[in-house]
């Protein structure tokens, strides 16, 4: 990276009441410097901002520059949203994964699709899971200097021949050693592990939850928790690839072997510290843990426990809002992965209590992908339009957000939401949360 490769922030939004208001920011600015310093990303804005005094070099939409001085009380927010988190261009992934969902697409979509990212500050901000094996010098000792704890980290697995033949890069053999790096230094990081049949399960899974514990033992654990995933695989895979897809008999295996594990881990730990995602279960066909059983919920954005705790929220959401009658007689269709129908359908039927609310569940595969089972996020609008074109939709389809592009109505196939609405020849309601379900079926 060179100070000429870092854009000027662009501003996308100014937040009503804020500082940044006051100060006559507009949608359009960007953000040149910070008291003398060009921000690479939001950490690097986050922390300059903390001042009390700043001077800002600010560029309009018109390309002219401002300085503008701004006196607030320390670490007060100036009330600013940017395009990009990133304002010096991603770091993108070299290792080669075979399992990596990016080589997993058919070619043509759009350019964000393809973007391997193992960027370290998109682990700090979101929680985005990278390698290490990407990092020059000068960002570890960033990382070092401004403390940025937890990462996320794709481990797969610890034994050095066994990670480097999975991400396909001779640095992925120094797993260990960067975990010792990161415990010296009192920082914290997440793993998860990918399991891919024949390669990395049985006692290499073994080995590698064991030697991921050895570093949870200190009073400020080095590795917070760890979460086991079954590959996932999609038609458009190279066919030269070695991998075989998750069968119910694996599943059921790898579930008994991390129970058994996590009953060790429970004894030294009081937690449980290694997790199965919730995929395992819906492919083995096996009851879901209880809610009590996922703690502080650690790994929930690896699809740990996220069934569960969806559940619990929509029965505390539907006791507050779901009504116990409609004015009118009201059809609509939900449209889910086919992974969670079984847990689902309890909900469908509390929300078919409601007299005159009939709600269908479309628990759907993908065929675009190729794929049995399918999580919700993965179903594209050609899946959508191929298995619902012959149903009556009556008076439409309730879509999760999650099926879309962040901040857009384009699905992973990169069909419109309006294309699909009109080959169905019905109204799609897009549901961003659980309330906003419930207070669209009446």
């Amino acid at each position: 990276m060179t100070l000429s490769s870092v854009r000027p922030a662009k501003i996308t939004n100014v937040l009503p009441g804020s500082i940044a208001q006051e100060v006559g920011f507009e949608v359009g600015d960007a953000i040149v410097s910070i008291n003398g310093t060009q921000p690479r990303d939001l950490i690097d804005y986050n922390f300059l901002c903390a001042d009390e005094f700043l001077e800002l070099e600010v560029l309009d939409s018109q390309g002219k520059i401002h300085q503008v001085e701004i006196e607030k009380e320390y670490d007060d927010n100036l009330g600013l949203e940017f395009e990009f988190a990133l304002f010096d261009g991603l770091i993108q992934c070299n290792n080669h994964c075979p399992f990596c969902f990016i080589d997993q697409q058919p070619p043509g979509k759009r350019d964000s699709l393809y973007l391997k990212d193992d960027d370290y500050r998109l682990s700090f901000l979101y929680g985005s899971y990278l390698t290490l094996t990407n990092l020059t010098q000068k960002e570890w000792q960033r990382i070092e200097a401004m403390r940025l704890s937890p990462l996320f980290v794709s481990v797969h697995a610890t034994e050095p021949d066994i990670r480097i033949r999975l991400l396909k890069n001779e640095r992925a053999g120094l797993i260990k050693e960067q975990f010792k790096w990161f415990q010296e230094r009192r920082l914290q990081l997440h793993a998860q592990v990918v399991v891919c049949p024949g390669i990395n399960d049985g006692v290499h899974l073994e080995k590698t939850l064991k030697d991921l514990a050895e570093f949870h033992l200190e009073e400020i654990p080095t590795i917070i928790s760890a979460a086991v995933v079954p590959v996932g695989l999609t038609k458009f895979r190279p066919r030269e690839d070695e991998l075989i897809p998750v069968s119910q008999e694996k599943a059921q295996e790898v579930i008994k072997q991390v129970q058994s594990l996590q009953q060790e881990f429970y004894q030294k730990f009081n937690s449980h510290f290694a997790w199965l995602a919730d995929e395992w279960f819906l492919i083995a066909q096996a009851e879901l843990p209880p809610e009590s059983h996922y703690e502080d919920y650690p790994q929930i954005g690896n699809g740990v426990g996220s069934i569960r705790q969806f559940i619990k929220e929509f029965h505390d959401t539907a006791k507050q809002l779901l009504p116990k009658k409609i004015e009118k007689n009201k059809t609509l269709t939900w449209v889910v992965g086919n992974a969670v129908e079984k847990a689902f359908q309890p909900l469908v039927k509390q929300l078919n209590q409601v007299e005159n609310l009939n709600i269908k569940l479309a628990a759907l595969n993908s065929d675009y992908w190729g794929q049995e089972i399918t999580v919700t996020g993965l179903l594209t609008g050609e899946d959508v339009i191929s298995k619902l074109k012959d149903k009556n939709l009556e008076d439409g389809i309730l879509l999760p957000s999650i099926m879309l592009k962040q901040h857009d109505t384009v699905f992973l196939d990169d069909m419109s939401v309006e294309k699909v609405s009109k080959t169905l020849n019905t109204p799609i309601i897009i549901v961003d949360s659980i309330s906003d379900l419930i207070e669209n079926c009446y």
